[in-house]
C-alpha cells in the first residue's frame, strides 16, 4: 500500500472516490443527503483548492499501482491545550473491493506518521454515531472518544 498526495491529474479520482463515501454515509443521517445525481456532477473546484491550501492535503491509496481509495487531512491547532498541534483525518475511503486487507489500517499509520513529522501532538477523526464498523476500526487503530458532536437541521 502506497498513499502518495494527488495532484491536479488525479481530481476526476479524488471525485469519484469522494462521491462513493458521501453515498455510503447518507444511510447514517439526513442531514447526509446529496444534491448530485452522480460524481459526474460534483464540481471540481474545492477539490482543486484543497491540492493550493497549506492545510488540507489530499491522498490517493494506491496498491499495486492501482488507486482503490482516499483520505483527506487538515491541520489545526489548540494553542490553549497542552496538546495543541494536531492532524484530522477528514476522510477515509477504501473501496468495497479492497476493505479488510488492512489497507485501512496502513493509512492511518502513515497518517499518524507524516503527523508526527510535521510536529502535531495528536490525531483527530470523527465518524457518523451509527458507523460501527467505522467506530469499531478507529477504536481497534488506538483512537479513544473524547466528544460528542451534535448537528440540527435549520427550516
Amino acid at each position: 500500500m502506497r498513499l502518495r498526495e494527488a495532484t491536479a491529474d488525479d481530481v476526476p479520482r479524488l471525485v469519484e472516490l469522494w462521491y462513493d463515501l458521501a453515498t455510503e454515509m447518507e444511510r447514517y443521517a439526513d442531514l447526509n443527503g446529496l444534491v448530485y445525481e452522480s460524481s459526474t456532477d460534483v464540481p471540481e473546484d474545492p477539490f482543486r483548492a484543497h491540492l493550493d491550501s497549506d492545510g488540507v492535503t489530499e491522498y490517493l491509496v494506491e496498491v499495486d499501482g492501482e488507486v482503490v481509495g482516499f483520505a483527506t487531512t487538515r491541520l489545526g491547532e489548540h494553542p490553549s491545550r497542552e496538546y495543541s498541534k494536531y492532524t484530522r483525518l477528514v476522510n477515509l475511503y477504501v473501496e468495497d473491493g479492497h476493505r479488510g486487507r488492512g489497507y485501512g489500517s496502513a493509512v492511518v499509520d502513515e497518517v499518524r506518521r507524516r503527523a508526527r513529522e510535521s510536529g502535531c501532538d495528536h490525531l483527530k477523526v470523527s465518524c457518523e454515531w451509527d458507523n460501527r464498523g467505522a467506530r469499531s476500526f478507529y477504536e481497534d487503530a488506538g483512537f479513544e472518544e473524547k466528544q460528542v458532536e451534535f448537528a440540527q437541521k435549520l427550516d
